[in-house]
């Protein structure tokens, strides 16, 4: 089992598009903190995954395109675009993804590769938010359109018994 930090929007919206996924198996939800002019606390999801069943590539490639990974916003301080990595080995390779990945979007990614330096909890009443609340109307809103990227580009990947498809 592997894991690694994604940040970009909401967390509840970015632990729903992880807990989609066949090979995921723990998505925890919270704030993550990285070192430097980053250490302030940002929206984000760790994610435990097995990396036979899906791989970094796959995992980083989803995130890029379900949140707005080449918008930078007033807010990006707390929806911070960041993949959170827990050695200089998963730094070096998540680096050379994302600019291999670049190529497939037309303008720059904003998302920056950064330590792993601290994790908060959502308060527990949170977690889990989109499968325990799929009817409210935040759910619907922004939730909703990022699992249609995910069923139209990814459905090889979906874990069927999460979104009953």
């Amino acid at each position: 089992m592997d894991k690694i930090g994604f940040g970009g929007g909401c967390h509840w919206c970015t632990e729903a598009v992880f807990q989609s996924l066949s090979g995921v198996y723990k998505v925890d939800q919270g704030y993550i903190a990285s070192t430097g002019e980053n250490s302030n606390f940002s929206e984000a999801v760790i994610v435990h995954y097995n990396p036979k069943e899906i791989n970094l590539q796959l995992l980083t490639e989803i995130h890029l395109r379900t949140h707005k990974s080449t918008v930078d916003y007033q807010l990006r301080s707390k929806y911070r675009s960041a993949l959170y990595v827990f050695s200089a080995q998963q730094s070096e390779k998540a680096t050379q993804i994302i600019n291999s990945l670049q190529k497939d979007f037309d303008t720059k990614l904003i998302t920056k590769v950064l330590s792993f330096h601290k994790y908060k909890p959502s308060q527990s009443r949170f977690a889990n938010y989109y499968f325990s609340n799929p009817d409210k109307p935040f759910c619907k809103n922004h939730i909703d359109p990022k699992l249609n990227i995910l069923l139209k580009l990814y459905s090889n990947q979906i874990n069927s018994k999460k979104l009953n498809i």
